[in-house]
């Protein structure tokens, strides 16, 4: 049975699922470190969520909450699956963790993106009710 939790600590075997998991995420980006995990789990804006099954972590996805003029933001970043545990609903149990989650610290919009490549992960947030926002997404890289 898949549990989620909010990881309040870094330890040895969230480092180690982050080395298998961020590769099946990105090819572009490298794992984080213990450091950089304990820096997301230590900063008030952040939480990162991982679905479990008898202790195995099998996805992970981080919530960003931060407070803006207009009112609490949500975003759900960095959604991903072990390649083993899809269609198996983890990545549904992680999106509506993050959901209430988002609802209880005062978010009343929860935004996320996804390349239209990931065809399975966009039916699963239409399904969870996200829908698709006319805006355009910029992006500026920084050197």
């Amino acid at each position: 049975m898949v549990t989620i939790r909010e990881v309040e600590k870094v330890d040895a075997k969230l480092v180690a699922a982050y080395k298998k998991l961020i590769p099946q995420l990105s090819s572009s980006s490298l794992p984080p470190s213990e450091a950089e995990l304990t820096k997301i789990v230590d900063s008030d804006s952040s939480t990162i969520l991982v679905a479990e099954d008898d202790g195995v972590i099998l996805g992970s996805m981080t919530l960003v909450t931060f407070q803006i003029p207009t009112g609490v933001r949500a975003w759900i970043e960095d959604v991903v699956v072990d390649n083993t545990a899809r269609g198996k609903g983890v990545g549904w149990a992680l999106n509506e963790y993050a959901i209430r989650l988002a609802e209880q610290m005062g978010a009343k919009t929860i935004d996320l993106t996804s390349r239209p490549t990931r065809e399975t992960a966009n039916r699963l947030y239409q399904r969870l009710g996200f829908t698709p926002r006319e805006t355009n997404v910029y992006r500026y890289t920084v050197d």
